[in-house]
């Protein structure tokens, strides 16, 4: 009920848009039917706190070992602290790189070497800039439990890359179930659902 849930609330904010008549160019160059900001979530109070208590749960159902909560730069800032406010730990972000000046830190705040940290992600594609920031803290000799984001696109790939570096994942919606709920909420059409499909299984070369 979760995952609807979520979706159902992406979709009425338009935090995801489904376009397979005319899709959007992602930085890549990928062609995709599909444009999700997971930011626009933290401008609707009641979405982010549904987020958030999501996550919470799930943190408290999977993993109740955690002492550190972790958000990866820059989307999942926001979002983690709110998860740590809410469950009383301390938090920490990982950049997408080390800064260039000062003291060149790629992770910022507290932590400490053997810390059970549970990072926070908004939004999973191929999983390589999430598991960047996982190769960071456990270089850091934190003890990654695993990584919750808000929404997955589900990419084989990502399962894959996931699977190879040993870290668990967990999403609060994924690509299926909107999808499944879009067509009975009448966003898109039974005759969009195979283009949608498709797109999921070779994104790199559909629309080409």
């Amino acid at each position: 009920m979760t995952e609807k849930n979520i979706a159902d609330k992406l979709l009425q904010i338009n935090a995801i848009k489904l376009q397979p008549a005319n899709p959007f160019t992602w930085a890549s160059g990928w062609k995709s039917p599909i444009y999700c900001d997971n930011r626009k979530t933290l401008s609707y109070p009641a979405v982010r706190k549904e987020i958030c208590e999501a996550f919470v749960s799930k943190i408290k159902e999977l993993y109740p070992s955690v002492e550190l909560i972790a958000g990866v730069a820059t989307g999942a800032i926001a979002h983690g602290m709110l998860v740590a406010e809410a469950m009383g730990l301390p938090f920490i972000y990982i950049r997408s790189s080390s800064k260039a000046h000062g003291l060149t830190n790629m992770i910022e705040g507290d932590y400490s070497a053997g810390q059970k940290v549970v990072v926070i992600e908004d939004l999973i594609s191929t999983g390589g800039s999430s598991l960047k920031a996982v190769e960071a803290l456990r270089e850091a000799n934190c003890d990654v439990l695993g990584m919750l984001a808000i929404f997955s696109y589900e990419f084989p790939v990502a399962q894959q890359n996931f699977e190879k570096a040993s870290c668990a994942v967990s999403t609060l919606s994924n690509y299926s179930t909107l999808i499944e709920h879009a067509l009975t909420k009448k966003y898109i059409s039974q005759d969009d659902v195979s283009s949608l499909q498709e797109w999921r299984k070779q994104p790199e070369t559909w629309g080409k």
